[in-house]
């Protein structure tokens, strides 16, 4: 089994309960505006990171971030973009089983199309009344089963 983290829209701001809870991952993916360098390096420091290029993510660090990236992780073909409505590709049809996105700051998943769509909210600065999460992926045999989960409680 692999166990991949998500984190996304960390604004400059790592928490404690974040890095708590991707300890022991295989993998970590940041959906993007990440915010300062010092978090890629830090989550690095856990296990290898695919990051991607936020639109507030506009230091001159930034620039090596990619606005988008393709992973294969546990077998499977994993997509990362920051802001889901500039996909401007057909996941299904690239044999892509998981989009992850951020931008929002709302947690949420959702399968279409054989595609699971995964957004794992905002881990850094609390927006509005949002949570606080992050999310992981288990892959075994095939099979994903995603978990979101709240980092600080209301």
């Amino acid at each position: 089994m692999q166990r991949i983290g998500l984190i996304s829209d960390t604004h400059g701001l790592l928490r404690p309960e974040a890095l708590a809870f991707l300890q022991g991952c295989d993998h970590i993916v940041h959906g993007g505006d990440i915010g300062d360098a010092g978090i890629l390096e830090a989550l690095a420091a856990i296990a290898p990171v695919t990051a991607v290029r936020g639109n507030n993510d506009r230091a001159p660090w930034a620039e090596a971030v990619p606005e988008t990236a393709l992973v294969e992780l546990g077998g499977l073909r994993l997509y990362a973009i920051h802001d889901l409505a500039d996909l401007d590709i057909d996941p299904s049809a690239e044999g892509i089983r998981v989009v992850v996105s951020g931008h929002s700051h709302r947690p949420r998943t959702e399968e279409r199309g054989g595609v699971l769509y995964i957004n794992p909210g905002s881990a850094g600065p609390r927006r509005f009344s949002l949570p606080i999460s992050a999310a992981e992926l288990r892959i075994e045999s095939g099979t994903v089963l995603p978990r979101i989960v709240e980092l600080v409680k209301r």
